[in-house]
């Protein structure tokens, strides 16, 4: 039923996929659709244990090969890079490196994956919510690219050179629902953990992330029966799998409390809030 159908995924960073929407994307590929991987960068900002970069010449490679063992146990048709460096996080001196993401004009990353979405036509396309998750500059630029793209890429007008007009029927922000982020940070007070200097390096804000908005969440996908795909490919970022000193208490817990369950704005075709729908082709 699912054989023709195709979904592009539109990410920042290796292991945004596993550690995201990794379990939407695993449920659709053992149905047969066809799921590509756009990924904006090779994770060159993160922070890898010298064990890791053994058998590889830079974190940059490092990091592409542990998606790409992702890709293969989610059932990824294909990953495809921009080709840019990871910018780290707002304030940090990876943002001033000349090919940092978060200096590439957005028009012109916007007609990179115009040409991606003609070249693939695929029915739906799945990106971050529009604070990228938790505020990463690469998360936000690029959203904003993938929702430039989707609303360009049927336009015989816009980005001539990047192939025929296609227009995808869908787009959807991936979100994490912050009554669990404000829980989170419930917890971590009770075990005097600092919310607001969060993960390995330190650098996440969970306090503002609890204050952001709710999006609508108009679609629930129940992955618990490739649960365990999802957690396999997380596990090939064995690199970025140490979360620091918040891992033993955090991360535990969430991985009791996990539903197996994503959850998604449909940002295109506009709906009511209280739309609620379990399939990302329902309607197609």
């Amino acid at each position: 039923m699912n054989e023709h159908r195709k979904i592009l995924s539109v990410l920042a960073h290796p292991d945004d996929e596993s550690f995201g929407m990794g379990g939407t994307l695993a449920y659709y590929a053992q149905q047969g659709v066809e799921v590509h991987l756009i990924c904006a960068t090779r994770g060159e900002a993160g922070v890898v244990d010298p064990e890791f970069l053994t058998d590889h010449i830079s974190i940059a490679q490092r990091r592409e090969s542990e998606l790409r063992c992702a890709a293969e146990q989610l059932g990824l048709k294909a990953v495809h890079f921009l080709d840019y460096r990871d910018s780290g996080m707002e304030g940090s001196e990876e943002n001033q490196h000349p090919n940092a993401f978060i200096n590439a004009p957005l028009d012109v990353v916007t007609g990179k994956i115009v040409a991606y979405i003609r070249e693939f036509k695929p029915d739906i396309v799945l990106t971050f919510d529009p604070v990228g998750g938790y505020h990463h500059p690469d998360h936000i630029h690029i959203q904003r690219a993938a929702t430039a793209a989707f609303q360009a890429a049927g336009d015989a007008s816009q980005y001539p050179d990047a192939g025929a007009p296609f227009q995808p029927k869908k787009l959807y922000f991936h979100h994490f629902p912050r009554k669990f982020i404000r829980n989170a940070v419930k917890v971590m007070k009770l075990f005097g953990k600092d919310a607001t200097k969060f993960g390995r390096n330190k650098d996440i804000d969970l306090e503002m992330l609890a204050g952001d908005k709710d999006y609508p969440a108009h679609v629930h996908i129940n992955y618990s029966s490739v649960k365990n795909l999802k957690e396999t490919a997380s596990e090939c970022h064995a690199s970025q799998y140490n979360f620091g000193s918040q891992s033993p208490l955090l991360f535990r817990l969430a991985g009791k409390l996990a539903t197996g369950k994503d959850t998604f704005m449909q940002a295109a075709p506009p709906v009511p809030d209280n739309f609620r729908i379990n399939d990302l082709f329902a309607g197609l």
